[in-house]
């Protein structure tokens, strides 16, 4: 499901900046584009599992790489939406909302995080990264919509917080990609 959800997330981003002509939704287009993509890398190894077990090693490696180039992508974002001041403000409740949705998949990557730490399989493992990825996205993205929705903060402190937060976040995701590369190099040779 959060496969389907986020490529057709990526395609409202797509369509949006060809019709905005944005680098800001082209961007987001790409960044869910990857996020798909990594999970529909993980759905066909795990359809095709059977047939060959070496193949979660390579599933791994893709998506470690995926994951970096995430990073990278997820980068470009925030500069976008930092430079050109995009940012959405909410109503209290919709805010809320989308507080309560994050805190969710926070606590869900956590209770995954805990429950299968000493499974050694690799899909999990990859599943697990690429969840941790979306949470760091969305509490960035929650952050920032939290500062224009109830900032009483001036902006440089609230541009200062965003640079921090983005960087902390695209570096996390980027140190997620690596980690799995070398995991999948280690255990897949």
């Amino acid at each position: 499901m959060g496969f389907v959800i986020n490529l057709l997330y990526a395609l409202y981003h797509g369509v949006l900046g060809i019709g905005d002509r944005s680098m800001w939704f082209f961007s987001m287009c790409a960044y869910y584009t990857i996020l798909s993509t990594t999970r529909f890398c993980v759905i066909l190894c795990d359809r095709k599992n059977d047939q060959a077990p070496e193949m979660e090693y390579f599933v791994m490696r893709l998506v470690g790489g995926l994951l970096a180039a995430l990073g990278l992508v997820l980068s470009g974002v925030i500069y976008i939406s930092l430079s050109e001041n995009i940012a959405s403000r909410h109503g209290t409740i919709v805010m809320i909302t989308i507080a309560t949705y994050t805190f969710y998949k926070i606590t869900m990557a956590i209770i995954r995080a805990v429950r299968y730490r000493r499974d050694p399989s690799p899909l999990l493992a990859v599943i697990r990264y690429v969840g941790y990825a979306d949470v760091a996205a969305s509490v960035f993205t929650m952050q920032r919509s939290m500062l224009v929705t109830f900032g009483e903060e001036s902006e440089s402190g609230a541009l200062i917080l965003n640079v921090l937060t983005g960087t902390a976040v695209c570096l996390f995701i980027w140190f997620l990609g690596h980690s799995l590369l070398a995991k999948g190099k280690r255990k897949g040779n």
